[in-house]
């Protein structure tokens, strides 16, 4: 576990900030999707679902890239 916690407050490349910030957005237009107060297609929430979930594991992965090859 310290493993983590180290490799996630390392520093992260230019790249990697840009997709983690993509993601988070992706994350959280799914969100809305999914909480949105009214009533829509089973199949306008499905991708939405598939979208939160798809911007949390990019921004998750991005988080955890480093450029301290040693790790």
């Amino acid at each position: 576990m310290k493993k983590i916690i180290k490799r996630a407050s390392a520093p992260t490349p230019k790249f990697f900030k840009v997709l983690r910030n993509v993601g988070l957005a992706l994350a959280a237009i799914g969100g809305t999707i999914l909480a949105a107060p009214i009533t829509l297609p089973v199949i306008v929430t499905t991708i939405g679902g598939y979208v939160a979930v798809a911007g949390g594991v990019l921004s998750a992965a991005s988080q955890l890239s480093t450029t301290d090859d040693s790790q």
